[in-house]
């Protein structure tokens, strides 16, 4: 009976604390959702001087005492010369052309977007018409409107007279492809994914289950086709002709895009929602060069500056408290837990 008596305490005692922290957790957090919240922060660094790190670590461990002393020594002369030309020359011929580096990791609904317009922006800002931007991209698609505002995005360096290049370490296909053909130039890893240019939408149909249990189902729009296919409803024929219909029209749209882009491309050879490896992309004329983007950016590296850009979503309040309420709650629930097994054994 005893140790029946210690442990409901105990529960009683943890259901108390958890409660409590919850509760006080709670108020907190809709408080802090209703305060205005800062977009985020830019980030921009240098992948030039982290490059140039590297290389002379490397070089530092490899090479012996000696070479590495005459190598440094030339590097040291190097820097020099070019520090001085840069003093006689004007300013104009001074600035030595710029790579700004952008990463796109894409999901199905392409939220990574509202980030990509924000560096894309601070781009525009401080860019020269010499410069030159590359997007590592990484998509298999997703949300047509997503995607579409992603690709109009790229297209806004295009317009500003950038060179835009796109990189394609994994995969680019569907959406990820409708953002990559906007590039001047892409270049592809040889066993990347490329392609997929078609349009797909499925959803399933309980109409037939909430039949078997006499449940009604009723939709009232306004409107012939306001709703075409239902989750729940009774499908038509005609209503899956025009579902089929507005497919359709949505991959005419994808292919008119690809093709403004790239015109010699044969659209409808590649058209078919079929995915490519690299090599075999380059050969119909998907991409431009089989080149990983780390050779891409090495071979830029001597004739360029190279810089990160990155903007950051700043997390909510809300969503921090949340975060530190639900350690809290896993700390406490730990502790308790330590002190029944002290108590018990």
């Amino acid at each position: 009976m005893e140790f029946l008596s210690e442990y409901g305490m105990f529960l009683l005692k943890a259901v108390t604390i958890v409660v409590a922290i919850l509760f006080a957790v709670g108020g907190v957090v809709s408080l802090a959702s209703k305060q205005k919240q800062e977009k985020g922060e830019l980030d921009i660094s240098s992948i030039s001087d982290k490059l140039q790190d590297l290389e002379y670590k490397a070089k530092a461990m490899v090479f012996g005492k000696e070479e590495f002393k005459a190598w440094e020594k030339e590097q040291k002369k190097l820097e020099k010369a070019r520090a001085k030309e840069a003093k006689n020359a004007d300013k104009d011929a001074a600035h030595k052309k710029k790579l700004f580096v952008l990463d796109f990791k894409g999901s199905m609904d392409a939220k990574e977007v509202d980030s990509l317009r924000e560096e894309i922006t601070a781009i525009l800002t401080i860019a020269k018409d010499e410069d030159e931007v590359l997007l590592r991209l990484e998509s298999p698609g997703g949300a047509v409107h997503g995607y579409g505002l992603a690709a109009s995005q790229l297209a806004r360096i295009k317009k500003r007279g950038l060179k835009l290049t796109v990189a394609v370490d994994k995969v680019a296909a569907s959406g990820g492809y409708m953002m990559a053909c906007v590039a001047d130039k892409i270049v592809s890893a040889p066993f990347a994914y490329i392609g997929s240019i078609g349009v797909i939408a499925q959803m399933p149909n309980f109409n037939k289950v909430l039949k078997n249990n006499n449940i009604e189902w009723e939709q009232h729009t306004a409107g012939e086709f306001k709703r075409t296919l239902t989750v729940f409803g009774e499908n038509t024929d005609e209503a899956r002709e025009k579902f089929k219909a507005e497919l359709e029209e949505i991959h005419h749209f994808f292919k008119t895009h690809i093709q403004e882009f790239r015109p010699e491309l044969d659209i409808d050879s590649v058209a078919t929602g079929e995915h490519w490896i690299g090599k075999k992309a380059h050969e119909l004329n998907l991409v431009d060069d089989i080149q990983t983007s780390d050779d891409y950016l090495l071979s830029q590296a001597k004739d360029l500056e190279i810089f990160a850009v990155k903007f950051r979503p700043k997390k909510k309040l809300a969503d921090k408290l949340a975060e530190a309420a639900s350690m809290s709650v896993k700390n406490t629930l730990a502790d308790l837990a330590r002190w029944r097994d002290s108590a018990f054994h």
